[in-house]
């Protein structure tokens, strides 16, 4: 079964926010994830105490470089999909993460930082082919998006990852008070109301088409 991972070496990008915005649409299709929580943090964990998870979701923690191999496996071996959230920093964990990967999603926000960071973790994952002896798909992909603005910043860092043949996403996360709520409230999209935060309808159509993308890249969809 197809194993996601999140990746960048800096924090605050959204990986939290991919991964449980990805797993709600996985879940809501009748697909089992299994939620691997690889960061000290413990971000998705505080997220799964919020609200009861839909019975196909279930979230575990990993906590080390010798364990990660041996979590990623025994989640494999009863999901549909396995998507994994892994910390802001760089560990051999990742890197054993990246090397059991069948697809890395590298997620930066519009800044000349951020896409310092990504190239880094760029560099990490084709580092890791050697190691599994195989080319591992991986994806840049833009979150927090302002919803009506389409920044010059943005333009040009996408430029600079065309000319280094760093593919990208054709879909972004927008920035939605919905994804927010997720992490007040608990739960996906698709267990919160109207009533409980604008813009929900948004969010679950933004939600559908970057979840489509995700999986049309695991077939081997264009960049």
């Amino acid at each position: 079964m197809p194993v996601i991972s999140l990746v960048s070496s800096k924090g605050g990008v959204g990986k939290t926010t991919s991964a449980v915005v990805l797993a709600g649409e996985f879940a809501a299709a009748g697909r089992k994830v299994v939620l691997v929580d690889a960061d000290p943090n413990r971000p998705l964990e505080a997220w799964a105490r919020l609200r009861a998870l839909p019975e196909t979701m279930r979230v575990v923690t990993d906590d080390s470089a010798e364990t990660i191999i041996d979590t990623i496996e025994d989640a494999r071996a009863g999901a549909d999909f396995v998507i994994v959230d892994l910390e802001g920093t760089a560990t051999d964990r990742i890197g054993f993460a990246v090397a059991r990967s069948d697809l890395v999603l590298i997620p930066l926000q519009s800044s000349v930082l951020d896409a310092a960071e990504a190239a880094k973790s760029v560099k990490l994952v084709r580092q890791m082919w050697k190691v599994a002896n195989r080319e591992i798909p991986y994806r840049a992909f833009y979150t927090r998006v302002p919803p009506a603005i389409r920044e010059r910043t943005a333009r040009d860092i996408e430029r600079q990852f065309s000319d280094a043949e760093i593919p990208t996403l054709p879909a972004t996360l927008i920035d939605r008070a919905a994804y927010r709520a997720l992490f007040s409230l608990g739960g996906t999209l698709h267990e919160l109301e109207s009533a409980d935060v604008s813009g929900l309808n948004g969010a679950r159509e933004n939600a559908r088409n970057f979840a489509q993308t995700v999986i049309n890249t695991l077939r081997g969809g264009a960049a």
